[in-house]
């Protein structure tokens, strides 16, 4: 799509964007504004340091999924780097993480984690595609083959000693990067449900400070009773310091799902708890449920207070309701922090909203009262106008701000100004989460297979990097390598395999 000038929108878009500014339960208008190609700024032409570890999704713990550092990989040789295939002992519906230089069995490997819908989490020498390890958690042919699945992608400790990695029946593993065993001790592995059955490891893990954060949902076909809730986990001792839950929020320890009378409210987009910047508080949303304004939080965007969990804020459309009732989930692709006191979520209505964060539902925040209903400052649509399950990626450059979203439908470019979002660029290529990296842009295309590569400021893709279609995969890039996991989780199969592309 040809980039236009910057428009300004209707003056009745104007007028409702103030009122609902102002605390108006009334949406705004949906509307797109545009904006000029040069509103993207041109990433630096050589980054002096180099990205050498992708230690989680998206990158850092607010999910940016951006990096201005070097990854050996330009745009002058992403066409022809050295490809390979890697087969795994099952399908990683998930992104990878990636350790430079890290010891395994007693030699320095760069090495890639994943972890299979079954729970296995592999360990692969990037370099050669060698399988370093293999981790199989207790009770693996219980649950393997069946729909008991996970699709949380693992997490490396700062350490870089240890990952932690989720298994279908509701445990977090804390496992040796040197041998792939699990890391005994203290509570480990933790318990983050009490029916793994119905409450699934969706979302990927997330940390800060001395807090493993994870979350939980529920599986496809919305299958009662489960909450979706926020579980802190001390990273040393694997206990559980705190519980957040999305229903029955009054309740602060780890629910039998069966106990409350509301159900639903999954965390089940693939960045599940974003972190702010300063460690203080942290964003989730939530997918089709009940909503009360005090205790049910079905569709709705939720602020909590770090450590503790205390709910600060919350955003909640007006149609709620009529949301949760055609099961089109809010929360279906996590809050996207821009800067400039603005945030962003997509789910699945296609409508794209922008929200003030120090006001959520147009109101200073306070405990003293029910949460109530509006508040958004921007409602615009999303590429193609489609559901959004991808975690976009967002690069702040000096003062500007760039997101790219992809969807089922097509991929985008979006710059803020004066906290508003315009569209710069829109194409018809579908994606997973993309990532931004050594000034290239990456976007796995999940119907026909291959990372599609741009240069940040425009819709036309400079390269193709071939492989076969997925689900919710992402790729990561990383040290020289390119690495996408296949496959679609739904498909319930053992065996999966992964692309690693090098430089070199």
């Amino acid at each position: 799509m040809r980039a236009r000038h910057l428009l300004r929108p209707a003056l009745a878009t104007t007028g409702c964007l103030l009122l609902v500014a102002c605390g108006s339960s009334a949406p705004a208008v949906v509307s797109t504004p545009t904006a000029a190609s040069a509103a993207i700024p041109s990433p630096a032409a050589s980054p002096a340091a180099r990205l050498l570890d992708w230690p989680e999704f998206g990158l850092d713990p607010q999910r940016s999924s951006v990096s201005e550092r070097s990854t050996g990989i330009t745009g002058a040789n992403v066409g022809h780097l050295r490809q390979r295939t890697v087969t795994l002992g099952g399908t990683v519906d998930s992104s990878p993480i990636y350790l430079h230089g890290v010891s395994v069995a007693g030699s320095a490997h760069n090495v890639v984690v994943v972890t299979t819908t079954y729970g296995r989490t592999i360990a692969v020498d990037a370099d050669s595609g060698r399988t370093l390890w293999t981790f199989t958690p207790p009770g693996y042919a219980a649950w393997a083959g069946s729909s008991q699945i996970t699709t949380t992608s693992p997490l490396a400790d700062p350490g870089r000693q240890f990952v932690y990695a989720a298994s279908p029946n509701g445990l977090i593993h804390k496992l040796s990067l040197a041998t792939g065993g699990e890391a005994g001790g203290g509570s480990w592995p933790a318990t983050i449900t009490r029916d793994a059955r119905h409450e699934k490891l969706a979302a990927a893990l997330n940390i800060e400070g001395a807090d493993v954060i994870a979350t939980t949902g529920g599986y496809f076909g919305d299958a009662p009773p489960y909450q979706g809730h926020v579980v802190l986990i001390d990273r040393t001792s694997g206990r559980l310091r705190r519980v957040f839950n999305t229903l029955c929020a009054n309740r602060r320890e780890l629910l039998v799902p069966s106990s409350c009378r509301a159900s639903d409210s999954a965390i089940l987009s693939r960045g599940g708890a974003v972190v702010e910047p300063g460690g203080k508080r942290i964003l989730i949303d939530t997918g089709n449920g009940p909503w009360n304004g005090t205790t049910n939080f079905g569709d709705s965007v939720l602020e909590l207070t770090f450590p503790d969990l205390g709910l600060r804020q919350s955003f909640t459309p007006t149609n709620q309701s009529q949301l949760s009732s055609s099961d089109t989930d809010l929360g279906s692709s996590a809050p996207v922090l821009l800067g400039g006191d603005r945030i962003a979520l997509a789910g699945k209505d296609g409508v794209m909203r922008v929200l003030m964060l120090s006001r959520l539902d147009g109101h200073p925040p306070s405990g003293a009262r029910p949460h109530p209903l509006g508040g958004e400052v921007q409602r615009l649509g999303i590429p193609g106008g489609g559901q959004l399950f991808s975690a976009p990626a967002v690069w702040r450059h000096g003062a500007r701000t760039t997101m790219f979203v992809a969807d089922g439908n097509g991929t985008a470019a979006y710059v803020l100004r004066a906290g508003r979002l315009y569209r710069v660029w829109e194409n018809g290529n579908p994606g997973t989460s993309p990532v931004m990296a050594g000034g290239l842009l990456y976007v796995y295309d999940l119907s026909r297979g291959g990372v599609y590569v741009y240069r940040p400021g425009s819709a036309q893709a400079i390269a193709r990097l071939p492989g076969s279609s997925g689900h919710w995969n992402s790729p990561i890039v990383v040290d020289g390598h390119v690495v996408e996991p296949e496959g679609n989780g739904n498909d319930h199969s053992l065996t999966g395999q992964m692309e690693i592309f090098s430089a070199g």
